[in-house]
């Protein structure tokens, strides 16, 4: 059994390889139901946003000896105002309380009733009030910068590769990314707040990121396509896709881990917070940045690339002189198969392929 490093090698080389392009109508296939389940669960379930979002009434008790959340439960019960009610952990001695919008006299007597519930003083228990319009607000702005970085984005890739094929590719994967993301957090029943909003936009970055490695490999194989006749566009992209799967996996691996620990962290020791609505948001959103950059960015730049004449054209002219070279001069058979990695890994080339100093003259 080969080592990860062998394994790495051994697919930029080419002697290992997934077809990966060659079977993209089945992950391109599998990814769309995925997603129109994911809009479909995402239309039927709704997304549960938070009090920024919907408005109400937060109550903070700290320094609590018992963070029963029952206790929570039975001292909104007694004043009427359990409906809608939702009760969290925060930190080892703190209960967070969120209710519908309450007038000055609810929210003293709800104050009151946590107070006696969990033995401390009514001055001890903090409240707040949210209304509605400032998370309409943020909801507002947050698809606004999405519109305008997706934009920027088919912008700047549109002109750095100086293809609308790769541009188009990597902003559906972008899509793709969100969309899976939410409709996770939709049918978890995971309340949406400002920072997983924010946790939303980081993910679009990093998925970018990711793309535009393999899509730099793309370009840099596929530079002067038409002046060899040995492999067509689609072999090259899948060469490319298998030299940069070891980066992307280290890399999500290298990213996961500590967002792992902060989302563990945060549930466990520190309760719901601003940190595990960040964490969480990227740690499905890396996971799926992952899988989008290899088997939907690549496929379809190849899907939208085979539709170009010219494209066309030099697949046609790729498969002839393969036919070519399989019958022979003469009409008899030969080996027809053909290497897509011409590359091979680089080694030490010893001291006397380094430069030389030059001896000063005395």
């Amino acid at each position: 059994m080969m080592s990860f490093a062998q394994w790495g090698n051994a697919l930029y080389s080419g002697k290992k390889s997934y077809r990966i392009v060659a079977n993209r109508k089945a992950f391109l296939g599998v990814s769309g139901i995925v997603l129109l389940l994911a809009l479909i669960f995402t239309a039927v379930l709704g997304i549960k946003g938070s009090i920024e979002f919907t408005g109400g009434s937060q109550f903070t008790l700290t320094g609590v000896a018992d963070i029963s959340q029952q206790k929570a439960y039975t001292a909104l019960e007694a004043t009427g105002h359990d409906s809608n009610a939702r009760v969290s952990s925060v930190g080892s001695d703190g209960i967070r309380v969120q209710t519908d919008s309450l007038d000055s006299v609810q929210t003293a007597a709800v104050r009151d009733a946590l107070a006696q519930a969990y033995g401390i003083e009514s001055s001890e228990v903090q409240s707040s009030s949210i209304g509605p319009s400032w998370g309409h607000d943020v909801t507002a702005k947050a698809l606004k910068s999405l519109v305008i970085f997706l934009a920027l984005v088919a912008l700047l890739m549109a002109v750095y590769f100086r293809s609308w094929t790769m541009s188009l590719s990597a902003i559906v994967a972008l899509l793709h990314d969100v969309v899976l993301t939410i409709a996770f957090f939709a049918v978890v029943r995971v309340e949406v707040s400002p920072a997983t909003v924010i946790g939303f936009l980081t993910i679009l970055g990093y998925s970018l990121y990711d793309t535009v490695v393999v899509f730099d490999k793309v370009r840099e194989l596929t530079q002067g396509l038409t002046d060899q006749k040995r492999f067509t566009f689609a072999e090259l992209v899948n060469l490319a896709v298998n030299q940069t799967m070891v980066r992307s996996i280290n890399t999500s691996v290298v990213a996961l881990l500590p967002v792992g620990s902060i989302l563990l962290i945060g549930s466990l020791l520190l309760g719901a917070g601003t940190l595990t609505d960040i964490s969480l948001a990227l740690f499905v959103g890396m996971i799926a940045g992952t899988y989008s950059s290899i088997f939907i960015a690549s496929p379809l730049l190849v899907t939208f690339e085979e539709r170009r004449t010219r494209t066309k054209e030099h697949t046609a002219v790729v498969e002839k002189e393969r036919v070519r070279h399989a019958q022979g001069e003469e009409g008899t058979e030969s080996d027809p198969s053909v290497r897509v990695a011409p590359l091979q890994p680089g080694h030490h080339l010893g001291r006397s392929a380094q430069p030389q100093r030059k001896k000063r003259k005395r």
